[in-house]
């Protein structure tokens, strides 16, 4: 018999190892899928099965059973919740399934002449332990997280008024110094938790960055520029969210189309999926990776945020129903306190709601359903750019032309074509002159492009290391437009990438 329907046997969600036979002599080739199942979601082991499917049955099934119990009392540490159960095919062969539970104990350990191993699931594979990883089994097997942990800063010696004002804004409520307590800022006994440390103003904890990117393409080598903005945040957790929230805002643009009675607007990212996602990777990251931060990268034609950490609980979530994740969270302050600011919800919902965005808006199509992927220790959103590939919002002058506001000046004509940029309105303006008879509207236009020119050559000889961003900031304008205006003087030039690069004026 082959191809037995393992997930009619053992359950479709279960995960599951094949053993063609019990390796009596080598315990350590099965009993880190123990280990690893009991650390993570629970799942099952197979005796009598091979890796083709091919069912071979085991010769005394009854015994090889006893072995089990007795190696797994003998190597298991704690001893795991499991149990045996046998299932006889049509050909009278017998095969074994070995089912592990979820633990509450973590880690569980295979003791080997001495020697302490853990493991944890990885796809298919039982894999050994990072040192983090070990900490955070430890940490949940103590019934502990690592934002509850006192941590080694004093309370004392920093501020909270970022927490405090944003609080008050978004609840209307004042934070009283019985608060602190109540949020899990400090302890019982008054100490700083690592949450506290997270949200401090000026936060200790390092490692606690995000790095957003403004590529020029759709890679990470996209052309003369590579990055055309990029920005490090540091601070607290509620800082390092509203600004990567502008960061996404200011390299974002929204069209729109007229209605008879009023438009309706395209956004490239919808809001409430960028909140969800940049929440999600800044509260349910793992803080015991050191060396590692939150990315978010913008492509022209995707948004990826990436964070530290796979599942909690080991799983992978292109493997789940995203619309019905049970809520298990990595950092349960931190996703407290972000609950009463009104930046989450501590159902679980993250992931659905962001779904949900997406397809509520006008051009969604089921190719740009965002893409969830989980490994050992990362997690990535994919946000795709709803506005990618459409001409007519991708704004050139001529493809936006519902845009177009007229006024009449002095008998000369001026046409203004508006472009909305983010979600707070801003504007850039670019001003294009339309002939009537004399030669005043496009001197005025030369004249302004030429002025703007001059100012930022002068701009990058005085800051050779000036970003996009900050010219566009300087002269009220968006990226493409400066970047246009950047194209357009062949004296200048970009040497390098990020933040090491610096502009380069030839002969000038």
């Amino acid at each position: 018999m082959k191809d037995l329907d393992i997930a009619a046997l053992i359950g479709e969600t279960t995960e599951y190892d094949k053993k063609v036979m019990l390796e009596e002599r080598k315990p350590k080739s099965w009993c880190k899928s123990i280990s690893a199942f009991a650390n993570g979601i629970g799942g099952s082991l197979i005796f009598g099965i091979a890796d083709n499917g091919d069912v071979v049955g085991l010769e005394n099934a009854k015994r090889d059973s006893e072995v089990i119990s007795e190696i797994i009392k003998t190597h298991m540490n704690p001893i795991p919740n499991i149990n045996m159960r046998f299932y006889t095919t049509e050909d009278n062969k017998t095969i074994l399934i070995l089912d592990v539970q979820a633990g509450n104990e973590t880690p569980y350990y295979y003791e080997d002449h001495g020697a302490l191993l853990t493991f944890m699931r990885v796809g298919n594979e039982s894999v050994p332990v990072t040192p983090a990883k070990l900490k955070e089994l430890v940490m949940k097997g103590s019934n502990k997280s690592y934002d509850s942990l006192p941590s080694s800063y004093s309370f004392s010696n920093l501020a909270f008024t970022k927490l405090k004002s944003v609080y008050k804004q978004r609840t209307t409520n004042s934070f009283e110094d019985t608060d602190y307590e109540s949020f899990g800022i400090i302890d019982l006994n008054g100490s700083l938790t690592n949450a506290g440390a997270l949200l401090a103003d000026e936060s200790p904890i390092k490692h606690s960055r995000v790095f957003c990117t403004r590529w020029n393409g759709l890679d990470k080598a996209g052309g003369l520029i590579d990055a055309i903005d990029d920005e490090e945040y540091s601070g607290s957790l509620i800082t390092l969210l509203q600004e990567s929230l502008g960061f996404v805002r200011r390299n974002s643009k929204k069209a729109w189309r007229k209605t008879g009675d009023g438009r309706v607007e395209y956004p490239e990212y919808p809001e409430t999926a960028v909140l969800e996602g940049i929440v999600n990777a800044i509260i349910h990251r793992d803080y015991l990776e050191i060396g590692s931060e939150v990315h978010i990268d913008m492509f022209d034609d995707r948004l990826e945020i990436y964070s530290p950490g796979g599942m909690f609980d080991g799983s992978r979530v292109q493997d789940l129903d995203l619309m019905n994740v049970p809520s298990k969270r990595r950092n349960p302050v931190l996703a407290d306190i972000f609950n009463r600011l009104k930046y989450m919800d501590r159902r679980g919902s993250g992931f659905k709601k962001i779904l949900t965005d997406y397809k509520n808006q006008n051009n969604f199509k089921e190719e740009l359903r965002p893409s969830f992927n989980s490994g050992f220790g990362s997690f990535t959103l994919t946000l795709y750019n709803l506005n990618y590939g459409i001409p007519e919002l991708n704004g050139t002058q001529e493809e936006r032309q519902d845009a177009v506001q007229v006024t009449v000046q002095d008998g000369t004509q001026n046409v203004h074509q508006g472009r909305q940029v983010g979600t707070q309105g801003r504007q850039d303006t670019v001003q294009v002159s339309v002939q009537d008879g004399t030669q005043g509207g496009t001197q005025d236009g030369t004249q302004e492009n030429d002025n703007i020119t001059s100012e930022i050559i002068n701009k990058i000889k005085n800051n050779p290391k000036i970003k996009l961003a900050e010219l566009a900031k300087e002269f009220g304008l968006g990226l493409r437009t400066i970047k246009r205006y950047i194209k357009n003087i062949p004296n200048i030039k970009y040497v390098g990438s990020g933040y090491s690069g610096h502009w380069e004026i030839i002969n000038g």
